[in-house]
């Protein structure tokens, strides 16, 4: 296995946007698509992606909230950690991750509706 290039993290965040797309929208779609990712390696690329955009999304967040969704990220990274070979346990980690990120948006979604 290589190492790690540029265009393998923009292919994970790329990953990650579509996928989070797919998956706000109810899309079974967003399933395909980790279903159609078959090695650790590109499992976590999508992950990484998703970690970047939860981790922004998370210091957007009041003091709190932000707080809280740091001990979730702490959780995520158990859960990726104990399927660190195991590609079905990758497809649990990355999907809780994207709900996550979900989270994270509503959340700071309702906190600018209640500040403005």
């Amino acid at each position: 296995m290589g190492g790690v290039t540029t265009s393998d993290a923009a292919e994970g965040a790329a990953r990650a946007d579509e996928f989070l797309r797919l998956l706000d929208a109810g899309d079974p779609a967003a399933d395909d698509l980790l279903a159609g990712l078959t090695t650790v390696r590109e499992l976590v690329f999508l992950g990484a992606g998703l970690t970047a955009i939860a981790r922004t999304e998370g210091r957007r967040l009041p003091p709190a909230q932000r707080s809280q969704a740091s001990t979730r990220q702490l959780h995520l990274g158990q859960l990726r950690d104990a399927s660190r070979t195991d590609p079905e346990g990758l497809r649990t980690w990355l999907r809780r991750a994207g709900e996550e990120v979900l989270f994270l948006r509503a959340l700071r979604a309702a906190a600018d509706r209640a500040a403005g």
